[in-house]
């Protein structure tokens, strides 16, 4: 039900730690890794609408042999298409020579991926155009092994233009201004100077040229080339990051922002965006994977010795917990939890928009993926209820009231489903011209579910972003059943302030609680708090990030969440509709009860977790008041 968001990538990466043939033998394919890449990237499927790229890294092959091998799509399928590629000159051994499969010496020389180190990325691009040069991975490419780079990442710096003229300014002449690019070139610049710096040790130690290059690639100090790269960034971000000789490491931002997960055993070290995806792929339990710890990175050298290595100065743990509540897979054992646990803790409000009247309420859900906090709340409700029961039965004393006692055992919260998807198409990925007319047709009612002009209906969603949806289209479909009133409880609090962190909500002016704010402002005459705070933001526009404040919560401070909330529904209510519409949110500190150990809530409380947030929030409402209808990084 929520509106278009688009989201974080994804990353997937394998580093085999035996030789192909023991995988040959063990598992019965030499392409093992491969196939354990296609199955993260599959699962992860969630985070990439936009394209996907797989590359792959061969160790140890002859001068004049190709080791560096790429593939990308921006295909209508793009995990499909890439993989149709990668498999199809396998398929082609399987028919004309089958026992080549068994030949890894042959395979390495002869097929493309026939490889020990895998990297794939899923794109959600949250702006720029959807080209294949857009596509990660990325390769910055070298004549010396040791100075090759491929990158992707699943991030959003905040700071972007800064580290572009800091690139300049090292000599460097950037072809492109994005971030990923930004970020390739200043970690191959350090990566050259570590190779500069390698080489000068073993030629004044009289090594020759040619036995200094195996000797640079074992010796590269993969922590120092990434702390002198990140020493700088602002953002959220997990990099991943593969060298020509075979070395391999993951980054994440030091606030853990975006996630990062990895599992190793003495045949495989695996890296993903989400635990459970490893999980499933690799069949572990939760408690051997373990998270990348923020500021560090995971580096896998060549030689196979594995580390996590502190890269960047440390900062209090900010973990997104949008991600908890919405974008990540809900398969994961504690998101699970976590998801239910907002529901649960969205109960009281909820019953009391409803005046605690469950004889006449229905309980639903929509989209899909509110099914889970639906979960948490319907279990409230039963354990809500069963208290209900208790104190009527002890009220009736010493009674042989069979039939009374009966009625009371039939207190329990009514569960219908309202609202069925008639076809399977994903509305949030579809043109804005195109979605009001989409939306109304790809979700069909239960009719004769609630009893008309007789009950109240609740709907519990992930969120509440623009509310646009809403208005157009979901609110009127709920209202062909007849209800008194409509609830639509989110499970996540007021969304008020933009991400930069990598997630799509850039603009002050798609969050209908922006909206209510403002409204609320003019209303009682408190206009004033409005250029107030133009004026504010106005001072700090030149002002080093790490000096400026977010003022744009001075717009919401003078009202109540529940203003807000009442505020929020007479926007979306539209017009012609009967029932009385009411919207519910979970609290700031709901969500903290909800998902404790992932705090960073920047999206409600505007309590950033880096500098460049405060820069963003204060570019947006400059924007806003300026009449600017761009995105604020």
């Amino acid at each position: 039900m929520s509106d278009q968001i688009k989201h974080e990538c994804g990353i997937a990466l394998i580093r085999l730690l035996k030789p192909l043939e023991f995988y040959l033998s063990k598992y019965g394919t030499a392409f093992y890794g491969l196939n354990k890449l296609q199955l993260l990237m599959e699962k992860q499927h969630n985070r990439g609408q936009d394209g996907a790229g797989i590359a792959s890294i061969k160790f140890d092959m002859e001068p004049g042999k190709k080791y560096i091998n790429r593939i990308r799509s921006n295909s209508a399928n793009p995990i499909k298409d890439v993989f149709s590629q990668a498999f199809e000159p396998i398929r082609k051994i399987q028919e004309k020579n089958p026992d080549r499969l068994k030949d890894t010496d042959w395979l390495k020389q002869n097929i493309d991926l026939s490889a020990e180190l895998y990297l794939g990325h899923l794109r959600y691009g949250t702006f720029g155009q959807n080209t294949i040069l857009s596509l990660h991975p990325f390769v910055r490419e070298n004549n010396w092994k040791t100075r090759n780079l491929v990158l992707a990442g699943n991030f959003n710096l905040t700071n972007v233009e800064d580290l572009f003229n800091k690139l300049v300014d090292l000599g460097q002449y950037p072809v492109e201004t994005s971030d990923t690019v930004t970020i390739l070139e200043k970690i191959g610049h350090f990566l050259d100077e570590e190779n500069e710096a390698q080489f000068k040790i073993y030629k004044s130690q009289a090594y020759s040229k040619k036995e200094i290059s195996p000797l640079i690639a074992e010796n590269l100090d993969i922590q120092r080339i990434l702390k002198c790269s990140a020493d700088d960034w602002d953002g959220g971000y997990v990099m991943a990051g593969l060298l020509g000789h075979g070395d391999a490491f993951v980054l994440r931002d030091p606030s853990g922002i975006r996630p990062a997960f990895y599992y190793t055993n003495d045949e495989v070290a695996v890296v993903a965006s989400e635990r459970a995806v490893i999980q499933t792929t690799m069949n572990v339990l939760s408690h051997e994977i373990h998270e990348v710890t923020p500021g560090h990175a995971l580096i896998i050298k060549k030689n196979g010795n594995i580390s996590m290595k502190e890269c960047t100065e440390k900062r209090e743990k900010k973990s997104c917990s949008f991600e908890r509540i919405y974008f990540s897979r809900g398969s994961d054992e504690d998101i699970y939890k976590e998801r239910k646990n907002l529901g649960k803790v969205l109960t009281p409000a909820i019953l009391k928009a409803v005046d605690y009247d469950l004889a006449n309420t229905v309980f639903a859900y929509i989209p899909n993926t509110a099914s889970v906090a639906y979960q948490g709340l319907m279990e409230e409700l039963h354990t809500f209820c069963d208290k209900v029961k208790a104190e009527k039965i002890y009220a009736l004393g010493d009674t042989s009231d069979i039939k009374a006692i009966e009625k009371i055992l039939t207190i329990r919260p009514r569960m219908e489903q309202v609202a069925v998807k008639d076809i399977k198409l994903r509305t949030f990925i579809t043109e804005d011209s195109k979605r009001d007319d989409l939306v109304a047709h790809v979700y069909d009612i239960t009719y004769g579910s609630l009893r008309r002009n007789q009950d109240n209906l609740v709907v519990i969603d992930d969120s509440i972003v623009r509310g646009t949806t809403l208005r157009q289209s979901i609110l009127r479909i709920l209202d062909r059943l007849g209800p008194k009133k409509i609830v639509i409880a989110s499970s996540a609090p007021q969304i008020r302030y933009p991400d930069c962190y990598g997630i799509d909500m850039a603009k002050l002016t798609d969050f209908v609680a922006f909206k209510a704010a403002i409204d609320l402002l003019k209303e009682t005459g408190r206009q004033h708090i409005i250029n107030e705070v133009y004026q504010k933001c106005k001072a700090q526009e030149n002002l080093p990030m790490e000096m400026i404040i977010n003022y744009v919560k001075d717009i919401y401070a003078p009202f109540t969440d529940e203003q807000i909330s009442d505020k929020i529904a007479a926007l979306l209510t539209p017009e012609g509709i009967n029932a009385e519409v009411f919207i519910v949110y979970q609290s700031i500190a709901g969500l903290h009860e909800a998902i404790p150990d992932h705090t960073g809530d920047w999206y409600f409380s505007g309590n950033y977790p880096t500098p460049g947030g405060n820069k963003v929030v204060n570019k947006s409402f400059i924007n806003y008041i300026e009449g600017r209808n761009v995105r604020a990084y």
